[in-house]
């Protein structure tokens, strides 16, 4: 009789068992946390993964391959992250999308999508499809060379079955129905699509133009939908006008905030929030947040030294008053006392602003989803 040989394990059999044991850490609070956030969720609150889906504030990396001038793979970015390393985020340190899962106890940083080194672990705890200078606009996207926000969701759904293919449809269809995807963007479209290169000003009124954001924000909703994200919230456009680069562009001699494009951000955000309140009730067993960045920032702006800073006018970077993206470069020097800034470049805040700013925003919304609100 010949003897047993021992067959190898089925392949069935194998992703059956990684499937069950990720499911497991998942219930039990996501896999192995490497950050400690300061921000309270309550146990019973599943949050395995966070995604984003946006522009510059957001990215991580993703236009780092890109023939583009926006991006930010070059020092002085990232000169305060660690190692002092430019890694792609618009910033002196880490940006919102790292301060949101780091935040929630996920782990430090989110990696962008189109990072060649991704672990299996990146991928189950979240990843970020943000690109510096995307919009709502099509034209947005176009005109900076970025990528899409709908090439961005089409990226989600390659995700999907990338994950699929590790943990199943039972384990990935968890991941996706308690994740949080968070959608920034509009910031590009209305300082350098309408206000900046003019070209849509000679086919919208600003109303109409808000109109038009607003319907490619809803397609980005709609479409993340279809993905399978249940947990959605999108950002509203911050005080534009107070942007230190836009205070310079259309703030007068005196640099004040300049009034057209905040008056346009304020009109997108309140059609924003209006249409989203109206699209989950078409979208079952979904929520749907408008988070509002407009009224937070322009608070840290105006009462500045209530947070500890001292110039909220002027960038860290250069002169302060237009050096942003290619303008900000190692050639440029920076501000040795970047805690008093506000702004790093004169687009973007410093991590400092962005810690000061995020951690409530993400509290309000985490008690929100604990008291029932969908």
């Amino acid at each position: 009789m010949d003897a047993f040989v021992e067959a190898p394990p089925c392949r069935c059999c194998l992703r059956l068992a990684v499937g069950m044991m990720v499911v497991m850490l998942l219930l039990l609070g996501g896999w192995c946390r490497e950050a400690t956030g300061l921000v309270k969720v309550p146990p019973d609150l599943k949050i395995p993964a966070v995604f984003v889906i946006g522009d510059s504030v957001m990215d991580t990396g993703n236009n780092n391959d890109l023939v583009s001038l926006a991006k930010c793979n070059y020092l002085p970015y990232g000169k305060d992250f660690k190692g002092g390393v430019a890694t792609g985020r618009c910033s002196n340190g880490k940006v919102p999308s790292d301060i949101i899962v780091e935040e929630l106890g996920i782990k430090e940083l989110l990696p962008p999508y189109k990072d060649r080194n991704l672990k299996t672990q990146d991928l189950l705890t979240g990843v970020n499809f943000a690109s510096a200078a995307a919009g709502y606009d099509p034209l947005t996207s176009q005109l900076a060379r970025a990528t899409p926000m709908t090439d961005q969701v089409k990226w989600f759904k390659d995700y999907r079955e990338k994950i699929r293919g590790i943990v199943g449809d039972e384990q990935t269809k968890f991941i996706m129905d308690n994740s949080v995807v968070v959608v920034v963007a509009g910031s590009d479209d209305i300082a350098n699509t309408y206000y900046g290169a003019r070209v849509r000003q000679l086919q919208y009124n600003v109303s109409a133009y808000t109109d038009l954001m607003v319907n490619g924000a809803s397609d980005i909703v709609k479409g993340l939908y279809e993905v399978g994200s249940r947990r959605i919230g999108v950002f509203g456009a911050p005080p534009i006008g107070c942007l230190p680069s836009q205070r310079t562009l259309g703030g007068g001699i005196q640099r004040k905030c300049a009034e057209n494009e905040n008056v346009a951000a304020k009109l997108f955000n309140s059609k924003l929030k209006k249409h989203l309140e109206q699209l989950e009730q078409s979208l079952p067993n979904s929520t749907v947040r408008y988070v509002d960045i407009y009224n937070p920032l322009l608070d840290v702006i105006v009462n500045y030294k209530k947070y500890g800073f001292k110039v909220p006018d002027r960038g860290c970077c250069g002169t302060g008053i237009i050096e942003a993206a290619f303008l900000c470069n190692i050639y440029t020097p920076t501000c040795p006392d970047i805690q008093n800034y506000v702004f790093w470049d004169t687009f973007h805040p410093t991590e400092g602003t962005y810690r000061k700013l995020i951690p409530p925003i993400l509290q309000k919304y985490v008690d929100d989803y604990a008291r029932g609100i969908r």
